[in-house]
């Protein structure tokens, strides 16, 4: 790792008490439980804006061979890799109006990817379809997921404006029940879970934020019936309004400076800073990207995969500030191939840490002209503490008049809210509209909420088994007691930043799993043996990384403030390893996770 402009040793002495300095001004008791869900008597923040009432239709009780709950990107990916292997009846079951996840929920002023598009967007090759951008805005990612389903022919049994409320083994036919809130009780021989990390929107528990009379809504709802516009901007509702923002991470670096642009006045609510790099976004053609080769976007998907998971490369295609700054992510990532004995890794990440984030703040310093909200905008922790974001515009947007940067890090957030606005540090505003950018409740969406009961064979519950043993999978698939149910997702397998590069990866293995059933008539289910030996695995190199996260500043890697403990939960040699071990597995063990239709394993 190099270390450009390294602080000297007393220097980084300095910079750790500042940091810890910051935290203090941030941190708060009740840590996650100061957001609450967009449920219950909030439950309008969580409505479908894109789609009409659902037209009413029979409940479905017919069997399919696979059922997919999410139509995001992993359930699209999903259900496009189970029809390579000739599966027919594959029913993708989504709560949404349409299928694209996050992608089909976010849609606000400004919308882009922050990983590059030609990564980004999976099976590139299998569609021919080459991005117009190097990030692409959210329309044409959401687009792209449609022309996966149609290419695959996945709209032919899917249910939209539906959410699935249990999944039930049922050991004398070897299916499953899904039940479902449109009171659909209907069988499939496999399932697979696909309900994604960013599905579920969050709330500030903010006093009083019942009370406030103007509009409100969440970045993941965006009201265009109200701010008028688009994606692109033209928001000509909000001309003569005062619009309030709570939440500056990768939703409100975009959102913020399509405000600036449209709204009369807007105020900035922050508690902590992002970092935001340069992003130098433009248009691109199929010759930037060798598009006419053939396998261009597999060669440079993984190219890109290697760099970020800590792999050596010999040419780095994307070239952006994601890889410049891959040696940082190790922090960020339980999967990242470490490199050198601990000693000498932590004094280089350190210093390479230190000299990064000075770049970024000098940034703030260079662009922002008035010296008191610049000193504000600075971030004060390391690297790897919050999501990196990435915004030429950000920036640029306080040095507008009508642009007011309100900083909430002494009173730990906002105070309050009244009827007329909000209150910080005694001092309130009032406003005409107040917007969430506060995120999602990450990682806890489907079955690890606890919203989706799943009661495998003598009606254990997957929680309750989990809750008592922790987590048990091979290779975060497949669960003992609980045959042909495959999950995907974060647990136990491996992530990246690009994460439709991991989810693809899974599809892949997922349909693998279903063929390979298939052909020799058997049912999916690793032995508790095979469970061990995989925890063990994860557990023997997982990355010490819980005091890391203590020291950071708030957030949701780190439980807002409370940590986040190390344990077996990731393969650690980083993603790009997982994917070869995965297809050694594949071509060697597969008979490890198949078991006869009349023999029970335990």
């Amino acid at each position: 790792m190099t270390t450009p402009q390294a602080p000297a040793p007393h220097g980084l002495a300095a910079l750790r008490q500042r940091y810890r300095l910051e935290r203090e001004r941030r941190v708060r008791p009740d840590g996650a439980r100061q957001y609450r869900d967009t449920e219950a008597e909030f439950g309008y923040y969580a409505a479908d804006p894109y789609a009409a009432e659902p037209a009413e239709r029979d409940p479905l009780h017919d069997t399919v061979d696979v059922a997919v709950i999410g139509g995001g990107f992993g359930g699209i990916l999903t259900g496009a890799r189970m029809r390579q292997q000739g599966v027919e009846r594959v029913r993708i079951v989504e709560k949404g109006g349409d299928f694209g996840g996050t992608w089909y929920w976010n849609r606000y002023p400004g919308i882009h990817c922050d990983v590059e598009s030609h990564v980004y967007l999976p099976m590139l090759d299998e569609t021919g379809y080459v991005p117009e951008w190097k990030y692409s805005p959210g329309e044409e990612i959401r687009r792209h997921a449609v022309r996966i389903a149609e290419q695959y022919h996945l709209y032919t049994d899917a249910l939209f404006s539906t959410a699935v409320t249990s999944l039930t083994w049922d050991e004398p036919s070897g299916t499953w029940i899904v039940a479902t809130d449109r009171g659909d009780t209907f069988r499939a021989t496999y399932v697979v879970t696909a309900t994604g990390t960013l599905t579920d929107s969050k709330l500030p528990g903010i006093p009083g934020i019942e009370d406030f009379r103007g509009h409100t809504f969440h970045t993941s709802r965006w009201d265009y019936a109200y701010t008028g516009g688009t994606a692109e901007g033209g928001m000509t509702g909000l001309s003569d309004k005062r619009v309030g923002i709570v939440g500056t991470g990768a939703t409100g670096i975009q959102v913020i400076p399509m405000l600036a642009q449209d709204a009369a006045h807007v105020h900035v609510f922050q508690r902590t800073p992002s970092t935001v790099d340069i992003r130098a976004n433009r248009r691109t053609t199929a010759e930037d990207v060798g598009a006419g080769r053939e396998g261009w976007a597999r060669e440079r998907r993984d190219n890109y995969l290697r760099i970020v998971s800590g792999e050596s490369a010999e040419q780095d295609l994307v070239a952006d500030q994601w890889t410049a700054s891959a040696g940082l992510l190790e922090k960020l990532l339980p999967s990242f191939r470490r490199q050198g004995d601990r000693e000498s890794f932590e004094a280089a990440y350190e210093a390479a840490d230190a000299a990064k984030m000075n770049e970024l703040r000098e940034r703030v310093a260079r662009t922002v002209t008035d010296p008191e909200t610049a000193e504000k905008l600075k971030p004060w922790y390391r690297y790897a503490c919050k999501r990196p974001t990435f915004s030429d515009r950000y920036y640029p947007a306080f040095n507008r008049d009508n642009v007011t940067l309100v900083d909430t890090a002494d009173t730990h957030g906002i105070e309050r809210i009244t009827e007329h606005g909000v209150v910080v540090g005694g001092t309130a505003y009032e406003l005409d509209c107040l917007i969430f950018a506060t995120g999602f409740n990450v990682g806890t969406s489907g079955v690890r909420s606890g919203r989706l009961p799943v009661h495998g064979r003598g009606g254990t519950q997957l929680l309750h088994a989990w809750a008592q043993q922790g987590p048990r999978t091979l290779h975060g698939f497949t669960s003992n007691g609980f045959p042909n149910l495959i999950q995907t997702g974060a647990l136990q397998n491996a992530s990246s930043v690009n994460f439709t590069h991991v989810l693809d990866e899974q599809a892949v293995h997922a349909a693998a799993l279903v063929a390979a059933a298939e052909s020799k008539g058997a049912l999916l289910e690793p032995s508790r043996e095979s469970e061990d030996a995989w925890i063990a695995v994860l557990a023997e190199d997982a990355p010490d990384h819980e005091w890391f996260h203590a020291e950071c500043t708030p957030g949701y890697y780190n439980a807002e403030g409370r940590g986040r403990p190390n344990g077996p939960t990731a393969y650690p040699h980083g993603a790009y390893a997982f994917h070869a071990l995965l297809e050694r597995w594949r071509e060697e063990s597969m008979g490890e996770v198949l078991q006869s239709r009349t023999t029970a394993r335990s």
